[in-house]
């Protein structure tokens, strides 16, 4: 389906959890707990239920999301009946990596084909302070993610001034002697009363900047993995990719993707509030009601998000899935 921008939406990100085994500062508030009254508010079924409805209407890109999506004691269950759906072409999945040292393997088993993970530092102190866990950890599920064989593993920094935009060179080097290309992520608004705000915010020409002290940025349209807005370039031996979700005045041109959060909410743009309840339409059980309300997020879909307007959050990343 198309939206009323004619962009066509394939790209559906599961979020399968508001419960993460870290505390990103850029994503999750001190002292939230939305999940508390209900933990993974939906149900595998209900999960691969609503990605069935939604191969229907043409969507055929899927990630699974938190959250973080390896708390799920069912993860591999849900990646794995989302991958046998007919329409499902690709599959991904976005994780911190800690849990990914025992985890990989079952994931590509199950049809998980990306992973996408989250490492903001090469310093275990600075990694530490922005996310609350163990880089160790996070560097053992690195590993096994190369070694399962996954078609891309993509490597995710969110930037933040004065505490990680020094680790930027040390990043792109580290994903050029891995093979996996690092992609530098703006500061969006989505932790309300947390540690880091606009005074920390490091923009993609910042870091194109850090970058070319280095080395060569070459803009290369050769190899562009995955399907999301990142635009890359060679750097040495290494790929690295900048989403300018803030800064850049098109990012928004081609956006192919809902997201479903997990306590059931189909939302058409990150950086706008508007969200479609799909619980309803669940527990009437009926395919039609379901792809009727995949219909009317699609066209909610705004031009553009608002995140350069003093867009003020209502929910938490995590809340609403990465």
């Amino acid at each position: 389906m198309k939206d009323s921008y004619q962009r066509e939406i394939d790209y559906l990100r599961v979020s399968v959890t508001d419960r993460c085994n870290e505390r990103c500062q850029y994503c999750m508030p001190k002292g939230y707990h939305g999940w508390a009254e209900k933990a993974d508010h939906l149900s595998a079924d209900e999960i691969v239920r609503l990605v069935e409805a939604s191969t229907h209407l043409g969507f055929r890109k899927f990630r699974l999301t938190g959250g973080e999506p390896l708390v799920r004691r069912d993860i591999v269950e849900i990646a794995e009946r989302m991958w046998l759906l007919p329409g499902v072409q690709t599959l991904g999945l976005s994780t911190n990596g800690v849990m990914l040292k025992e985890l990989a393997q079952p994931l590509k088993a199950a049809g998980v084909r990306s992973i996408n993970i989250s490492l903001d530092a090469m310093d275990e102190a600075i990694y530490r302070q922005l996310t609350g866990g163990r880089w160790e950890a996070a560097m053992e599920g690195i590993g096994a993610a190369a070694a399962a064989g996954f078609e891309v593993v993509k490597l995710n920094c969110v930037m933040i001034k004065g505490v990680n935009d020094e680790q930027i060179v040390p990043l792109a080097r580290f994903g050029a002697a891995m093979g996996m290309p690092v992609r530098f992520i703006e500061l969006m608004p989505l932790a309300p009363g947390g540690p880091v705000d606009e005074r920390h915010f490091f923009s993609v020409k910042d870091a194109m900047l850090r970058l070319r002290e280095y080395g060569e940025l070459r803009p290369t349209q050769l190899r562009r993995p995955g399907h999301g807005p990142a635009r890359y370039y060679q750097y040495g031996r290494g790929l690295v990719g900048f989403i300018g979700s803030v800064t850049c005045d098109d990012f928004c041109l081609s956006c192919n993707k809902l997201r479903l959060t997990a306590d059931g909410k189909l939302r058409p743009c990150l950086g706008q509030h508007g969200e479609v309840d799909v619980t309803k339409a669940l527990r009437e059980n009926r395919r039609f009601a379901l792809e009727q309300v995949f219909a009317q997020a699609i066209q909610q879909k705004p031009e553009n998000h608002s995140f350069a307007e003093n867009f003020q959050v209502q929910r938490p990343m995590t809340a609403i899935g990465g």
